[in-house]
Formats: structure tokens, sequence, C-alpha cells
């Protein structure tokens, strides 16, 4: 992880660590970076979500990119999904997302998908890291190499939209009700979802600026599991900021989170044939129930470290095409490159059209184990590592363990993207659990 890009991207709160000068160096060294080689200007598109600082960011990245003689496609708000998509049908060289995806609207990022449609590269990373940590002089482009803004956004956002949906299966006869977060999906939810023979409501669809993840959305679902009883619908779902992760609710009101989703769907895949290497590729704070489920249906669950990026790298290495987070990051690889929140809800309505059975009751073999996590906030990243590194935290980390038996687990972890470290402490009991996360939370305070 380097010093500006964290897990997924450059993250601050906008105008504090996240500002315009610092967007319009990110723009002219990416130029730079990708420009290597090439003969040609660089094409670059952008996108956003609905974050108030967000317009300010792309002005920047865009003057930037221009500056430095990259032409750039602005695609407005969007989904994070949507941009690395287009980016492949654009033939451009790279694509950006101002986003902070699940964060308050304080906060906003940048990262960057290469021409193939996944994260950049360390290595293109470091080397953007290294022209702005160093300031190093980027060259301006003059006269006819000046880069210029380009357009055909409405075209590219329709393909985006007739990608996913040539991808559902007999989606009908369902009511659904789907929560935008106030986000980027707020533009493409309906025009998606509407064409299916469902009845439809749409939620949380009215961005200003400052209201997306509010209350609402795939991080607080509170409103759509009410929404979903008081109007008897057979599934809610919800969508993240940026739209790259999917939540659901059946359709008594209760969560499901993406292990479920990966559990219900991998199963289906696995009987028709579709799962890749009867692999499913999950993140070490997956519920032990999903591991229980997946043995139970002759699927290999493999786990690594927390971060979609991670679950991607994995996926690639060991021949998986379904994989994701609890979070509701959830890679289907035949079908994207990245985590889709919209093309995931294509799958779960598809499958739940196509079993005839409640959502509730495609969701009873996941027997899901107590899991309780706390977040910690801290001072800075310093203060993560520090934590992290001391002796005192294994110490306690290792009396817990003693505790658990085989009857759980302990997992401590600083966040990638936030001043957080995160405690997690699954057990058979949920007594126990509780009283064990609690006691580390604590313990992580005083060190």
């Amino acid at each position: 992880m380097g010093k500006l890009f964290g897990t997924d991207g450059i993250r601050g709160v906008a105008n504090e660590g996240l500002d315009a000068l610092l967007a319009f160096k990110v723009g002219q060294a990416a130029a730079a970076v990708l420009a290597e080689g090439k003969e040609a200007k660089p094409l670059f598109t952008i996108g956003k979500d609905t974050r108030i600082s967000s317009d300010m960011l792309e002005a920047a990245l865009t003057a930037g990119l221009c500056s430095a003689g990259a032409d750039v496609i602005p695609l407005g708000v969007l989904p994070t999904p949507a941009v690395a998509y287009i980016t492949m049908q654009a033939k451009a060289d790279a694509g950006i997302v101002i986003s902070a995806s699940h964060n308050p609207f304080e906060y906003n990022g940048i990262k960057i998908f290469n021409g193939s449609g996944f994260k950049l590269s360390d290595e293109l990373e470091q080397a953007i890291e290294d022209i702005i940590l160093n300031d190093r002089p980027v060259a301006k482009a003059t006269g006819g190499a000046v880069g210029r803004v380009l357009g055909g956004r409405e075209e590219y956002v329709n393909a985006y939209i007739e990608h996913l949906a040539s991808l559902a299966e007999g989606i009908s006869g369902l009511k659904v009700v789907i929560d935008c977060s106030n986000g980027a999906s707020s533009v493409t939810a309906r025009k998606l979802f509407s064409r299916f023979d469902i009845e439809l409501t749409v939620i949380h669809d009215q961005p200003n600026g400052v209201n997306i993840n509010d209350k609402c959305g795939s991080t607080n679902m509170k409103s759509l599991c009410q929404a979903v009883k008081d109007g008897e619908y057979d599934i809610g779902i919800a969508f993240d900021g940026d739209a790259d992760r999917c939540l659901v609710v059946d359709e008594n009101g209760t969560e499901l989170d993406g292990d479920h989703i990966m559990a219900i769907c991998g199963s289906r895949m696995k009987r028709q044939g579709k799962l890749k290497n009867d692999y499913i590729v999950a993140t070490v704070m997956s519920n032990i129930g999903f591991r229980m489920f997946a043995e139970k249906h002759g699927i290999e669950l493999r786990c690594a470290s927390v971060g979609d990026r991670n679950v991607l790298e994995m996926m690639q290495e060991i021949g998986a095409n379904l994989g994701g987070e609890q979070s509701g990051h959830l890679i289907f690889l035949d079908d994207s490159t990245t985590g889709d929140g919209q093309l995931a809800a294509v799958k779960i309505l598809s499958l739940l059209a196509a079993e005839k059975r409640t959502l509730s009751q495609l969701a009873s073999e996941f027997v899901q184990y107590p899991q309780v996590l706390i977040n910690v906030p801290v001072k800075s990243d310093a203060d993560k590592k520090r934590i992290m590194d001391g002796e005192k935290l294994a110490e306690a980390v290792k009396a817990a363990e003693a505790e658990l038996g085989e009857k759980g687990r302990v997992l401590i972890r600083a966040s990638g993207t936030e001043a957080l470290i995160r405690v997690m402490v699954e057990a058979f009991d949920a007594d126990m659990a509780q009283s064990i996360a609690k006691r580390l939370a604590n313990d992580v305070t005083k060190f």
C-alpha cells in the first residue's frame, strides 16, 4: 500500500486530505504515466458519485489530465463498475472514479481502472505517487497537443445498461423495492430494473450532495427492511454510494449479507455447471457458517485478505468466477471485471424468479454463527500501525483465542480506508462473542 493509494484508491476528507490541487496533480501524473510508450494522446474516462465535492474534484482532475495532453470522456454521475465497463468499451487507456463509496459525504476518493477494466496495478499507482510526492515536473502540453473533453456519455451509459439487462434470466412476477443510497445508482437503477416484468419501487434516489449513504443504502438498511415489511415485497435490494456493493432483504425484512448472496448464487451456479472449478473466493471475515455451507454443497471456499482487490487477485490466481465480501462487494468475473451491485441484483432476481421459492427459504440452508464486529477509532495511520504491531495486542489476542478454543476465532485488522481498527470475534455462543469483542476493543483503546 502506498502513501496516497490505499486499498481502494486515494481517500480523504474533501478539501482537507483530498483537495483540488491534489486532484489536479493526480490528473497530470496519471496522464504522464499512461502516456509512456504511446504516440497517440492517452484517453481517460471519468465518472463520479453524488457527493457535493465530486464536481470540484472532477474539474481539477480533468484540468490536470488535459494540461498533460490527455483526452477525457466525462461520464457524469455513474456507478463505479459502469466506469470500468465503459473504459473498456471506449478503448480508453484508463478510467477514473471520484467516490468514497460507503463513507459519509464529507469524504471523497479517486480510484483508477486500467484499459481492461481492472484496478490499476500497484506498479502504476506507485509511479503516479512518485511523481506527486517527489514533486517531479510533468511536461505541459502546448498547441494541438493539449487534451480535449469529448462527448459520447449517453451512448456509453446506455451500452452499460444494455449489458446488464442482457444478463437477466426471465426476471418476472416479483415485487421489488430498491434503495439507491442517494448515490450513483440513482441515475441508472430505474432505467435498468424497469425493463423487467416486475412491480418496482425505488427509494432514496434523490441525491442533494450531502445525503449519500445517510441512513440509507447498504450501510444502513433499517428503512429498507421496514419498507419490505410494510409493502409486502418479495425482496429489498440496497446499493452503496457508488453502487459497487449490493445487499438484500428477504420478504420478512431480514437482512442478508454478501456471504448469504454468494452461497445462494454459488450453489445454483454449481448445479448449473457454471461455477468455475467449484471455487468461491470470500475473505477472512466470512462467517464460519459459509464455510460449512460450502462444504455441504461440494464447493471449495477460499479466503483472501479483506478488500475486493485481494478477492479479485485470488480469483484470477486460482481460476474462480465468483467471489466477494460480506459487505456486498460481489464479483461475477464472467460478466464484470469488478464488484457491481446492479449486476449482483440482476443475478439475484434471476435466481429468485427461477427457483419459485421465497428468499428466506433459499437462505435457510445457511446457518450464520454469531459474529461481533466493533470498529475502534484511532487518531492516525501511525497509531494504527503502532497498535497492530505491538506486543500487547498480540498477547490480548492470544488470550482470547485460548478462551474460545475450537468454538470460535478472533480477527483484528486495520481499516485500509479509515482511521479505524476493526475487532471481529466469532463464536458458537453469542454472549461469549460479544463479551470477548468488547474486551478486545477496550484493550485497543488503551494500547
